[in-house]
């Protein structure tokens, strides 16, 4: 049974950073590029960033490049987002995904090419 676990999550003000973990069981990440995404109340769940399975190449969404890094370490099977200068609108509730197909070197951004999510981490930033 594959199981994704995020932490990291809390209450930050406007400016402050937190850094996110996404720790795999059931699973070996080495195969899969891994993908955060978030969800604010009243708003569908959007794409924040992609890794690949080698962790060679990122991909960000606009809202977020520049101020976020997606980094893994295969030998722990965690996958990690460093958010930096936090603003009131990337309060969410944050989620990690593995991609669907194993290798797939082509960027997915679209929730419904991920297979496993975890439960999800809130992030709140406040004004």
């Amino acid at each position: 049974q594959v199981r994704l676990v995020e932490s990291g999550g809390g209450l930050v003000q406007a400016g402050g950073s937190l850094r996110l973990s996404c720790a795999a069981s059931g699973r070996t990440l080495s195969a899969y590029a891994m993908g955060w995404f978030r969800q604010a109340p009243g708003k569908e769940r959007e794409f924040v960033a992609r890794i690949s399975w080698s962790g060679g190449s990122t991909y960000y969404a606009d809202s977020v490049k520049g101020r976020f890094t997606i980094s893994r370490d295969n030998a722990k099977n965690t996958v990690y987002l460093q958010m930096n200068s936090l603003k009131p609108e990337d309060t969410a509730v944050y989620y990690c995904a593995s991609d669907q197909r194993p290798l797939r070197t082509v960027v997915a951004t679209a929730p419904d090419e991920y297979d496993y999510w975890g439960q999800g981490t809130q992030v709140t930033v406040s004004s």
